[in-house]
């Protein structure tokens, strides 16, 4: 994975496939504390402390498709490669956290990317799961929820192009309203 963004787009599917009824999601930006931070969270069927535990090891998954698991171990490296780290908390029945932290500034740091459309891509994907995304850049914030998609498209589907176009370009404004913390390389 090259950006942040497709971190993000692996952790709310893993969300989805956990079963999750809504999903959080929320980049912050702080230049003070040269910090970015990713938090994914969801009210899937979650898991037992073990499996949490084991949840960053690359030859662990829950998936019967496979028997690797590489997204949360890739983040991790990516985190852990900018002087972070990412942790797991997930209880059964209640759903999952993953946490990931690093220095905004690391020359190593993989550039955020193209959010608007991770988060488009993410909605899209699963139409009837409560949705919300939260971006602060240096305490500036945006705060989008898919009920308000829900009550700018009406009768219409989220997949319709319209209403896809509505919602690329209402993120777009923004987060690019927010401006962006700029790092050596990115």
């Amino acid at each position: 994975m090259r950006e942040l963004s497709e971190h993000i787009l692996d952790l709310v599917y893993n969300c989805i496939e956990g079963g999750a009824r809504s999903v959080r999601v929320a980049v912050i930006e702080d230049s003070r504390a040269d910090r970015l931070s990713i938090r994914v969270s969801d009210d899937g069927r979650g898991m037992d402390e073990a499996a949490a535990r084991r949840a960053l090891d690359p030859f662990y998954t829950t998936r019967t498709t496979r028997r690797v698991g590489l997204g949360l171990p890739l983040f991790a490296a990516a985190a852990r490669r900018c002087g972070g780290d990412v942790e797991v908390c997930s209880r059964p029945g209640e759903g999952t956290t993953v946490s990931g932290w690093m220095r905004h500034s690391h020359i190593d740091r993989q550039p955020l990317g193209n959010v608007p459309e991770t988060i488009v891509a993410a909605i899209l994907s699963a139409p009837d799961i409560a949705f919300e995304y939260h971006h602060e850049v240096d305490g500036r914030c945006f705060t989008f929820n898919s009920s308000l998609l829900k009550e700018a498209a009406g009768d219409l589907p989220p997949s319709h192009p319209a209403v896809a176009q509505w919602l690329r370009a209402h993120l777009a404004e923004g987060i690019g309203g927010l401006g962006r913390l700029q790092a050596i390389g990115h």
